[in-house]
């Protein structure tokens, strides 16, 4: 219905692109123009209708439609550039590099030969003139039989910086935030197709259409995100198209995380928690103790976290919570002072906060002095006395046990006279351990010097000071006492062993004179034993045995032999009732003898006769014999 030769309105001014300053005019003149001074390259545009040599050949120059039919055997799409340099001319088929073979060829004047076109090679094709000062491009559209064809990309476009940013429908867009988005949806076809756009499948109004099928999105805020979809359509068909719009928004910094709340009123007391900073932040933290630290931070898509220490990835014992936001320091002593930095970065960019960890140290002082250890004399001195601090704060010493001691010197104190004073002796040895003594010492007055001199001085010179003290006292006025014992009672109890029958006695504590007290008054003096093991007469006795009787056999299993068991007095030698021998054990009275096998029949001695059974040169014998105790 259409002839290859139709031209579709408008689409050559929106297939082309260029790079180039100025364009050149169409009635540009060739020959003078590659005489021209250095010049960016300008692809020629010719307005005339493609030029059909026969019915199955197709000539055609850039901005017009191919309109592919069944009976179309080739395709010629010329290009024709000027510049200076002269341009260098490549082509591409939706946005790809054209690869030619024997059925798509590059003629020697760059023109582009398509021979017995399929279905496949329907597409937008571009050629692209370059030199040393720039480029230009422009499309030809090839299409089947009319129907509707779309430009489309397969790129993926992230714009993190620039206010505006175009991409060819079938892109993915990822931009950030108040950028200018348009969508190009370049369209091919006899007749000429209309675009519809829809976002998330919800037709869109006109009111956000540009020029030539073109959407704009001004001002690209979180709520724009979707896919949109162009979809061109004439009476030969429909085709549609669809980018992703995806609107970033960059790491940036918040005043507070939820999450660390949480986890720091689970952690204990002793668990110090600190936001990190674009500028740092400062953590003063005891040594050994625990500390989280948080990277508060939003973004479009949610940021990855990654934290560092002066620089590198941690190695030391730590943990991970709420997804990486929140740093846990089991120990900080395992840390030496540092900087701890949180990398926040998703496509929109990278954001870096920091905190300075400080740990305290413990340290000795030494500020303080003891009491001076005399009022006077020579001796005086007073210690320095050392406090372990932490951060000024006094706490237990055992915290710098680790920390060297400084070098301390005692300090003199009260380096004078004294004043006159009683001076006294020891006390003499008791003149009697009990009964009432006396004990003695010797009561002077001196005067100590601040040099260390001992000054006697008169009585009167103490006396002034305070009262003269006793020479002389009683002592162990406690009366005199001893341990009396009775005579030890009779011997009792069961022979159950030599001397292991049992006596007792009695045990007073008196005074000299007789008189019975208290046995607490006699505590201090070794106390004679009340109790003690005794023997007696009864108890000397032992089994008495005579010799063994003569075997009852000579051989076998039944030979046996016995003796008298009797329980003697060892003095009297005369038997008494066994149970006095009880404490000893008891011999056996009878036990086995001869219980070798028998080699031939034997006759045993005694006892009931019965058929006894052996050997005799081989043959077997029978005796009448006996067994059992005779």
């Amino acid at each position: 219905d259409y002839p290859f030769h139709r031209h579709v309105s408008g689409f050559t001014s929106s297939l082309r692109t260029s790079s180039a300053e100025a364009f050149l005019p169409t009635s540009v003149d060739l020959a003078n123009g590659l005489h021209r001074p250095h010049q960016k390259p300008a692809i020629l545009r010719k307005i005339s209708a493609a030029q059909q040599l026969s019915a199955s050949e197709v000539v055609t120059h850039l901005g017009q439609t191919v309109v592919l039919a069944s009976g179309t055997l080739s395709v010629l799409l010329h290009c024709e550039a000027v510049g200076n340099p002269k341009p260098t001319i490549s082509w591409a088929k939706n946005g790809e590099e054209v690869k030619y073979n024997d059925r798509i060829l590059l003629q020697p004047d760059d023109s582009l030969q398509i021979l017995a076109p399929v279905e496949a090679d329907v597409g937008f094709y571009a050629c692209n003139a370059s030199n040393a000062l720039g480029s230009d491009s422009v499309s030809i559209a090839v299409t089947l039989a009319g129907k509707p064809l779309i430009k489309a990309s397969r790129a993926a476009v992230i714009n993190t910086e620039s206010p505006a940013v175009a991409v060819d429908i079938g892109s993915v867009v990822k931009t950030i935030q108040k950028a200018n988005v348009t969508i190009k949806c370049q369209v091919a076809g006899v007749p000429e197709a209309k675009v519809t756009w829809f976002k998330n499948k919800i037709k869109l109004s006109s009111a956000h259409h540009l020029h030539d099928g073109f959407l704009l999105i001004a001002n690209v805020s979180l709520s724009d995100q979707g896919l949109y979809s162009c979809k061109a359509a004439n009476l030969h068909g429909e085709v549609a198209e669809s980018s992703q719009l995806l609107v970033l928004e960059p790491p940036r910094p918040l005043p507070y995380l939820e999450d660390l709340t949480a986890v720091l009123s689970s952690a204990g007391p002793s668990t110090r928690s600190v936001l990190t900073s674009p500028s740092g932040t400062k953590l003063t933290v005891s040594p050994g103790s625990s500390a989280l630290l948080g990277c508060a931070v939003n973004g479009h898509p949610t940021p990855n976290i990654t934290w560092l220490y002066s620089g590198e990835p941690l190695s030391l014992q730590h943990h991970l919570l709420a997804a990486g936001q929140i740093l846990q320091i089991l120990n900080v002593s395992d840390f030496t002072d540092g900087e701890f930095s949180c990398l926040a970065q998703n496509e929109a960019g990278l954001l870096t906060q920091k905190v300075s960890l400080a740990i305290q140290e413990y340290q000795w002082s030494v500020n303080k002095l003891t009491a001076c250890s005399a009022s006077c004399g020579h001796k005086g001195v007073q210690l320095p006395q050392l406090r372990c601090l932490l951060d000024g704060a006094e706490v237990n010493t055992s915290y710098c046990r680790d920390t060297p001691k400084p070098s301390l010197q005692p300090v003199t104190c009260n380096r004078r006279d004294c004043p006159s004073r009683w001076m006294v002796t020891s006390w003499s040895v008791c003149t009697r351990s009990c009964g009432g003594g006396i004990q003695m010492r010797r009561v002077t007055c001196q005067r100590l010097t601040a040099k260390g001199n001992s000054v006697p001085m008169s009585n009167e010179a103490c006396a002034q000071v305070s009262k003269r003290p006793v020479d002389t006292q009683n002592c162990n006025r406690q009366p005199c006492v001893e341990w009396v014992a009775s005579s030890w009672g009779q011997c009792n109890g069961p022979c159950i062993g030599p001397r292991l029958a049992v006596q007792h006695r009695q045990i007073f504590c008196q005074t000299k004179d007789g008189t019975s007290v208290s046995t607490d008054q006699c505590s201090v003096l070794p106390r004679p034993l009340s109790t003690q093991n005794c023997w007696t007469d009864i108890c000397g006795v032992h089994w008495r045995v005579s010799l063994w009787t003569v075997c009852t056999a000579t051989c076998g299993n039944y030979g046996f032999q016995s003796r008298h068991v009797d329980c003697v007095h060892i003095r009297t030698n005369k038997p008494v009732m066994e149970h006095h021998c009880a404490w000893r054990p008891r011999p056996s009275n009878w036990q086995r003898c001869n219980i070798t096998p028998c080699e031939n029949g034997t006759l045993l001695r005694g006892g009931e006769a019965e058929q006894c059974r052996g050997t005799q040169e081989g043959r077997v014998v029978s005796q009448k014999c006996c067994r059992g105790p005779c």
